[in-house]
C-alpha cells in the first residue's frame, strides 16, 4: 500500500506536480526515519541526519527512478548508502580521537613485567585462606558472577561477596607491609 502510493505520488512528481513531489518527500521522510532509526538504534542522534542526506540523494537521483521497477528497493539502496557512509565516515572520526600514548607510555611495561606481577599475586594469593582466595580468583580475576562463583564453590553469596571484601582487605594489608 505505501509502496504504491510513494510510487505514484514520485511519478506525478516527475510529471511536474510539485504539490505531489512534496507530499512524496513528506511521507518518504516518515518510511526513512524507521528504516533508519531501526539500523542506528545505538545512535539515535544521527538517524535524522542519515535521514536528510538520502531525501536529498532521492531528489538529486531522482531522474534514475525507473517507474516500471518497484520504488523501495531503490530508496533502500541509496539509504544504504548513505548510512555506509555515515558509518565509515564516524569509524575515522573515532579513531582520529582516540589520544596516542606517549613513546616512554608504550614501551614502559614489558610482557616480562606482566608476568612477573601474575607471579607474586599467585603468591600472594596463596597466603589467603580458601574461603577468601576461591571467591577473588573466580570473580575478580575470571570474571565470573557471585552467583556463579557461589554455586561452584557451595558457599552462599553473601559468604562469596564476604571472603572478596575480607580477602582484598587481606592482601592490602599485606601489600603495605612488603619493601
Amino acid at each position: 500500500m505505501l509502496e504504491e502510493r510513494l510510487k505514484a505520488l514520485l511519478v506525478d512528481a516527475l510529471s511536474g506536480d510539485a504539490g505531489a513531489y512534496h507530499a512524496f518527500l513528506r511521507e518518504l521522510s516518515g518510511h526513512l526515519r524507521a528504516f533508519v532509526r531501526r539500523r542506528l538504534a545505538r545512535l539515535p542522534d544521527d538517524v535524522e541526519d542519515i535521514v536528510q542526506e538520502t531525501l536529498l540523494a532521492v531528489h538529486n537521483q531522482r531522474h534514475t527512478y525507473d517507474p516500471a521497477q518497484p520504488l523501495t528497493p531503490w530508496v533502500h539502496a541509496l539509504a544504504r548508502y548513505k548510512l555506509v557512509d555515515f558509518l565509515r565516515r564516524r569509524a575515522r572520526t573515532d579513531l582520529l580521537h582516540e589520544p596516542l600514548d606517549e613513546e616512554s607510555e608504550l614501551f614502559a611495561v614489558s610482557d616480562g613485567a606482566a608476568a612477573e606481577a601474575r607471579r607474586d599475586l599467585a603468591v600472594l594469593l596463596q597466603e589467603l585462606p580458601e574461603r577468601q582466595r576461591l571467591p577473588i580468583l573466580s570473580v575478580k580475576i575470571e570474571g565470573r558472577s557471585v552467583a556463579e562463583t557461589a554455586q561452584r564453590t557451595g558457599m552462599s553469596p553473601s559468604a562469596v561477596k564476604i571472603g572478596i571484601h575480607r580477602g582484598l582487605k587481606a592482601l592490602a594489608a599485606r601489600l603495605r607491609e612488603l619493601p
